[in-house]
């Protein structure tokens, strides 16, 4: 990875929330593409993430909010890039990927693109979390009308338009209300497979039944939202970034 600063504006910028991650951080930071900025929002680690993820070149946000939302969030607010990706940092996806993602975005075929996970064994996607991803897929086609396989946490949208969108969900939800609320303001959504390797250390939310279950209230929540009424924020939404 090129470390590019603040006042020098990437072509991409690549938010990566972390809690813990010290142990995949030099994986995750060399593999991201040449020019990209990496975002990595520290939401509260204690194992020196911080501190390792900026020797290593990366720009640091601190977010002391817990939550996936607040980090993902704090890493949105701090981006400068017109594109802006999104990626996990256990090292389960692999960054070099990430301009097969950001491709449709960038030549404007499509607004959002999810990276669909396709796991490379067993045990890099634990039966239960499948299952609640399964689920969670048919809900979206029922609410949105979107024929999606997978929530996708590694992603690509232009940094105007989301901000527009109003994300308001700090914790699990966000990503689901992210593509809920691009399918209600008309956006192109879709889907490209990304190979899904087992994460270094222990997942956070679908690592264990407790946090599973806690995720699947807070989309819960998120699919139980209104559509947007006004048909105008749609279109200037689309449009925003081009």
């Amino acid at each position: 990875m090129i470390e590019t600063s603040p006042s020098t504006p990437a072509p991409v910028d690549v938010v990566l929330p972390c809690l813990d991650e010290a142990e995949a951080l030099p994986w995750v930071l060399d593999r991201v593409p040449s020019g990209w900025r990496a975002i990595v929002v520290d939401n509260g680690s204690t194992d020196g993430s911080a501190d390792l993820a900026r020797a290593l070149g990366a720009h640091v946000v601190h977010e002391p909010h817990r939550g996936f939302g607040a980090a993902c969030h704090a890493g949105l607010a701090a981006t400068t890039a017109d594109v802006v990706c999104f990626c996990d940092c256990d090292a389960s996806l692999d960054p070099a990927l990430l301009p097969a993602v950001a491709g449709p975005v960038l030549d404007g075929s499509a607004d959002l693109v999810l990276g669909r996970r396709r796991p490379v064994t067993r045990r890099a996607w634990p039966l239960h979390a499948r299952l609640a991803n399964v689920e969670l897929a048919r809900l979206i086609r029922r609410r949105t009308g979107l024929r999606l396989h997978d929530l996708g946490p590694m992603r690509a949208a232009r940094r105007e338009s989301l901000l527009a969108l109003g994300l308001a969900d700090r914790r699990s939800g966000y990503p689901l209300q992210m593509v809920v609320r691009a399918a209600d303001a008309g956006w192109r959504v879709e889907e490209t497979d990304v190979p899904y390797r087992p994460r270094t250390g222990r997942s956070k939310v679908t690592g264990t039944w407790r946090g599973t279950w806690q995720a699947v209230r807070d989309m819960r929540a998120v699919l139980a939202e209104h559509p947007a009424a006004d048909p105008v924020s749609a279109v200037t939404t689309r449009g925003t970034g081009r």
